[in-house]
């Protein structure tokens, strides 16, 4: 008898933590505002779909049609994006997440060719220049979580190998990247008499209990569930635009 396998992290199942939370935030930020414990759970999303950015880069079969894919939902979810983050059809000021997502991609494929020049000092100064033009470019085109949020990815690229060290490295870059550059709101909480502070950020750093349970398998994967995944992001944020305007 085959002995029923238990629950396990894979792709499909990070996929799908990622956008429950992301769809939390989504809801505080535009048609259930005042729920402070929705935009909390909706930090936890944003370095799961960074890390499964970096998986998605090594284990896509064709490279050109993942960015192609990313690049058309881009436009896709431009508008969407701009009604419920923005209240218009045209918010220059603030773009979606996934333009984030294909510069972070091309950084990584700029360092993965000096990798495999196999120059060491080729490596560094393509690492070095890739860290600064991402911050720099995410704070120039404004996407969403600015330069933060390219750097994020970037962390879980350069630390990407599963040792006790990279992990540790993951945790000190997210925790600077989350409480010093993107800092926040605060919570204060009291415990036994005793008065503590809570960044808003700080919830980001649980997304490393999915992450790090994470063993490179893809789990349930079909061409439906694939586009579900694309489709979700601009089809949730234009129903939540138009809530807005109804509600």
């Amino acid at each position: 008898m085959n002995k029923e396998k238990s629950f396990e992290i894979t792709s499909a199942v990070l996929h799908i933590i990622a956008m429950l939370f992301m769809l939390c935030d989504h809801l505080w930020g535009t048609v259930i505002s005042g729920n402070d414990w929705l935009t909390c759970l909706g930090r936890i999303s944003f370095p799961i779909f960074a890390f499964m950015i970096v998986e998605g880069y090594f284990h896509t079969g064709n490279l050109k049609k993942y960015v192609g894919r990313l690049l058309l939902f881009a436009v896709i979810s431009e508008i969407p994006f701009n009604l419920a983050m923005g209240s218009r059809l045209f918010y220059p000021i603030h773009q979606n997440v996934l333009w984030a997502f294909l510069m972070a991609i091309g950084f990584i494929h700029w360092n993965e060719k000096a990798r495999k020049s196999g120059k060491l000092w080729k490596r560094v100064i393509v690492g070095v220049t890739s860290v600064i033009l991402a911050y720099l470019s995410g704070l120039l085109t404004m996407v969403d979580f600015y330069h933060a949020g390219i750097l994020t990815v970037l962390v879980f690229y350069f630390f990407r190998e599963r040792k006790w060290y990279n992990y540790i490295a993951q945790f000190v870059c997210l925790w600077y990247i989350n409480m010093e550059m993107l800092g926040g709101l605060s919570y204060q909480i009291n415990i036994l008499g005793n008065t503590y502070f809570i960044a808003r950020q700080a919830f980001a750093l649980l997304a490393f209990i999915p992450i790090w349970l994470y063993r490179g398998r893809q789990g349930y994967h079909n061409k439906t569930f694939q586009y579900f995944c694309y489709w979700f992001y601009p089809v949730h944020l234009l129903i939540l635009g138009i809530l807005k305007f109804v509600l």
